[in-house]
């Protein structure tokens, strides 16, 4: 095999950058496919879509010239996605015949078990995944997956409190308009408060889980090495909240100044009845839509940073560590222009973004190994032995949805 050891490398560490071999134009044919099928089935195909997808982007990944495998059995992947159906059917069913009791217990119950979820999906994930027949595992005990999840549970909290002080807060002996009246601004107060603790929450379970991952996370019985903190994560998010904010700033400049004309031509058209009806709903949805636009270059922008955040600092015990090339500016460029053509082909550009925006993340990521692949395939191949077989989750929510 040709050395390719990167420029300054220290001897003795190899590097080997992570390809990506499909093409837009292949995923196509997967892709409609799996939309005919699932709209045919009434969705029922989702689970056999999903695992289609995963082995086309599985098989196309090449690390270190071996690529990736995707081995969920069928049968679990349909298993998972039925118990998510009649979940969902039968909360439906309860709130839409007034079980309200029923209802809410199904909420707190759901609330009480999306841990168990997250740990099951992750278990699945990982035990579906290999490289080199070397299996990943998600070693995390059921203890460690809760405990990582307590900001989930502060977050709920936040909002029952929340109500609950706008109702205490209400002087008592109003009628029910004055007191409809005066709830109403201490409601907003107290759900910008919640609003304000969920955005935290979410900023720390996002580090809890993926720290989890990796900390936990087994591949031929190596652990993963983890070294960012959540100061990190807290200041990708704030920056994400300032791309955000300068987005909206800019899209409620291109608003204005639509609505500015538009109000100039609404006097031409008051005698015109239906056609400045279909006019003001054409601004909606027009404003809507550049709301939408305004929500992307934020969302890929965190999104780029905390993948370079994580793959830069994540590594395979003491014998491989990644390295993360990825320009945030470069792939919000990319958003912007797939979610544009995607718009404007009327969502049949959609395999293309997804193959150009995993093609650029994957692609931005190289291995170094340490003492050479053929020494750490060797030593992950006795440890997977050694192991032996997990039992796999029955249920496999994680490619479920």
């Amino acid at each position: 095999m040709a050395d390719k050891r990167a420029p300054g490398m220290r001897p003795g560490i190899d590097s080997y950058p992570v390809e990506f071999t499909g093409s837009g134009g292949e995923y196509f044919r997967v892709w409609i496919v799996n939309v005919l099928l699932s709209v045919l089935t009434l969705g029922f195909y989702t689970p056999f879509a999903r695992r289609r997808t995963a082995q086309y982007f599985y098989g196309h990944t090449l690390v270190a010239d071996s690529p990736l495998e995707f081995t969920a059995q069928q049968r679990k992947m349909v298993i998972g996605f039925v118990l998510l159906v009649a979940l969902y059917a039968a909360f439906k069913l309860a709130s839409q015949t007034g079980q309200d009791t029923v209802a809410s217990l199904m909420l707190l119950g759901g609330a009480a078990l999306a841990p168990y979820f997250w740990g099951s999906a992750m278990r699945f994930r990982f035990n579906a995944t290999r490289w080199r027949g070397v299996r990943l595992q998600f070693a995390a005990g059921w203890g460690e997956v809760y405990r990582a999840s307590w900001p989930l549970f502060v977050l709920a909290l936040a909002w029952v409190a929340s109500l609950l002080l706008a109702e205490a807060l209400v002087p008592a002996g109003l009628s029910p308009a004055a007191r409809a009246s005066a709830q109403g601004p201490l409601l907003l107060a107290t759900s910008l408060g919640a609003l304000v603790v969920s955005v935290w929450c979410l900023m720390r379970l996002e580090y809890n889980y993926k720290s989890l991952m990796v900390l936990r996370g087994r591949i031929g019985g190596q652990p993963g090495r983890w070294k960012p903190v959540f100061g990190d994560f807290v200041r990708i998010w704030l920056a994400t909240v300032g791309v955000f904010l300068l987005t909206v700033a800019i899209v409620g400049a291109l608003i204005t100044l639509a609505l500015g004309g538009s109000f100039a031509v609404l006097p031409k058209l008051r005698d015109t009845g239906l056609l400045a009806v279909l006019f003001v709903i054409a601004m909606v949805l027009g404003t809507m839509l550049l709301l939408f636009l305004a929500s992307a270059p934020a969302r890929a922008y965190r999104e780029a940073r905390i993948f370079q955040l994580v793959w830069n600092n994540i590594g395979v015990s003491q014998v491989a560590r990644f390295r993360c090339q990825l320009q945030a500016r470069r792939y919000v460029g990319l958003r912007i222009r797939n979610l544009l053509l995607t718009l404007a082909t009327l969502g049949f550009w959609r395999p293309f973004a997804v193959v150009s925006e995993y093609r650029m993340k994957t692609e931005s990521v190289t291995l170094h190994v340490k003492g050479g692949l053929d020494q750490l395939a060797g030593q992950l191949a006795r440890e997977e032995q050694g192991l032996g077989d997990a039992i796999a989750d029955a249920v496999g929510l994680g490619l479920v949805g």
